[in-house]
This record gives C-alpha cells, sequence and structure tokens, in this order.
C-alpha cells in the first residue's frame, strides 16, 4: 500500500457495448455497467471498484494498525455504499438540484477489543490512504495522446 506510488493502470473500451478490459500492472480483469442501462453485466461497474478500492485500503490500514498494537482484531468486514445526496449546507443552496456524492462506510470489527481498541480503529480507519486521497480535493489532469496506428 504504498502511497506516494506512481502506478499506471491502462483501461481499453472497444465496440462491444460497456465493457472496459482493464491492466493493473501484470493483473487483467473487466469492468462492465449493469444490462438495464447497455452494460452485459461481466464484471463490477467502475463504482463498484471504487468502492473496493476503498473498503480493502480501510481494512488493510486496520488490519496493519491492530497488528503493530498486538491487538486481538480477528477479522475486519467494510461494507460500502455510494450515492448521490443533496447539499443541505452549501454555498449556493438556492440553486436547485445541487447535490453531493457521499459515501456510507460501516466497520465491523471482529475480536475480543476494548471500546476504547473499537474507537481507536474508527478514528484509524479514517486515515487510510485511499480515503486520505479522495477526501484532499483529488485534481486529474487529461491530455489527449495522438493516435497510434
Amino acid at each position: 500500500m504504498a502511497e506516494n506510488s506512481a502506478k499506471s493502470v491502462l483501461v481499453k473500451v472497444g465496440a462491444d457495448a460497456l465493457l472496459a478490459d482493464v491492466q493493473a500492472g501484470r493483473h487483467t480483469y473487466v469492468l462492465d455497467e449493469p444490462e438495464e442501462v447497455g452494460g452485459q453485466d461481466r464484471g463490477p461497474t467502475p463504482y463498484d471498484m471504487l468502492l473496493s478500492a476503498l473498503g480493502a485500503c480501510t481494512a488493510i490500514t486496520l488490519r496493519l494498525y491492530a497488528d503493530q498494537k498486538k491487538w486481538p482484531l480477528e477479522a475486519i468486514e467494510v461494507r460500502l455504499r455510494h450515492q448521490r445526496v443533496h447539499r443541505t449546507d452549501c454555498e449556493q443552496c438556492e440553486q436547485e438540484g445541487r447535490m453531493l456524492e457521499e459515501v456510507e462506510k460501516e466497520l465491523r470489527l471482529v475480536g475480543p477489543l476494548t471500546a476504547e481498541q473499537r474507537q481507536r480503529l474508527e478514528v484509524i480507519s479514517q486515515k487510510c490512504p485511499v480515503q486520505k486521497t479522495l477526501m484532499s480535493g483529488l485534481h486529474i489532469k487529461t491530455h489527449l495522446v495522438p493516435e497510434s496506428n
């Protein structure tokens, strides 16, 4: 879980509906959309993968922390949901339709932990590198490259 590693992921979508072939290092997988929106449902959706990345990073961060502290954390389950919600306090609330992206993250910590350990792990769960990236005001730069023959 190297925080500053510059990894490259290649995503290719051809003429075959909404199916995306992904290559991340030596790993390959597919992403797709559900049939009801024009996909073939042959893989998780891009939002499924985003939530998976956040959930995995959260669980791994908690595992590393608990192991370092030698706490009796036997298992970790992270359930995530993504939704769009109306902004209740925003700078332009008079404009209708202002929406906010929201992820709800539920933690299930298995093991004979004290209440204080559980509370500390909840705080630590919010410090995983993926969550810090998502919360940082992520800037995405897009560059068009020439078509190759």
